[in-house]
């Protein structure tokens, strides 16, 4: 696996942890956090609110498309779902 560029802070309750076990927690972390941090799970939970048009765009390749501009609209918000 390449290494991550990306900073991170983590916090144990164990006061003696070696290296060998800081490593592999940290690479545990990457590997979730690619896997959260995706496109398709991005467009999953979120959605397009469109106040020009008065829409709520939920596909997910509509969001990939919009998101993927260079430009958006004005009054055109990424709402998450949650």
């Amino acid at each position: 696996m390449k290494p991550s560029n990306r900073d991170l802070l983590v916090l144990t309750k164990d006061v003696s942890i070696d290296r060998v076990q800081m490593e592999r927690q940290v690479e545990q972390l990457h590997k979730i956090l690619i896997a959260a941090e995706s496109m398709q799970n991005f467009c999953t939970v979120n959605e397009i609110i469109d106040f020009n048009r008065y829409k709520i765009i939920d596909n997910p390749a509509s969001i990939a498309r919009m998101i993927s501009q260079n430009k958006i609209k004005p009054f055109v918000f990424i709402s998450n779902k949650n």
